[in-house]
């Protein structure tokens, strides 16, 4: 038996402008930090013996995630393609959106239908690749839809869709 497995799928180019001005701030910051974490390695390693020394060995460690994650990054922050503005038809789910959904005539919840690099549970943002957004892709105000999730079949109705920016705090998902 072998332990190859085939690539999993690519995540959408597709990212906000403010995406990719984060992306691009953890990029620098990263670079800042692992100064310091080559000086601490630095030190470490003077003190001699390697094999037994936890600081050198979890320095090793740091650097290492540090380097893989700015390589990511680098990467990322090309094939990316920030999307910016509302689109011409404002009254159909697009990227960038906030769609404001109700399940079973009562319940409402709120996303934003961000890049893969963007989600964040806590505020709605949901990726443009999940089965909920691409369920709620280019469909009009007031559709009513049968979209397939992993935790089974969801009937949803598009409450609202907003392109407006809306303040970062907060969950938005009307808890």
């Amino acid at each position: 038996m072998s332990r190859w497995r085939p690539p999993g799928a690519r995540s959408s180019p597709y990212i906000t402008a403010q995406g990719l001005e984060n992306l691009k701030a953890e990029l620098k910051q990263l670079w800042v930090d692992r100064r310091d974490v080559v000086a601490a390695l630095t030190a470490a390693a003077a003190e001699g013996d390697r094999s037994e020394n936890a600081e050198y060995i979890y320095r090793k460690k740091q650097l290492r995630e540090m380097d893989r994650r700015i390589r990511y990054l680098g990467k990322r922050s090309d094939e990316v393609r920030p999307v910016a503005g509302s689109p011409s038809d404002s009254g159909r789910v697009f990227f960038g959106a906030w769609v404001t959904i109700e399940e079973g005539g009562a319940q409402t919840c709120r996303y934003r239908i961000v890049g893969a690099d963007e989600i964040d549970p806590q505020k709605g943002w949901i990726s443009v690749d999940s089965p909920l957004a691409r369920g709620l892709l280019g469909k009009p105000l007031d559709e009513e839809l049968a979209i397939e999730t992993p935790s089974g079949r969801r009937q949803v109705t598009i409450a609202a869709i907003d392109y407006d920016t809306v303040p970062e705090t907060g969950s938005e998902d009307g808890d």
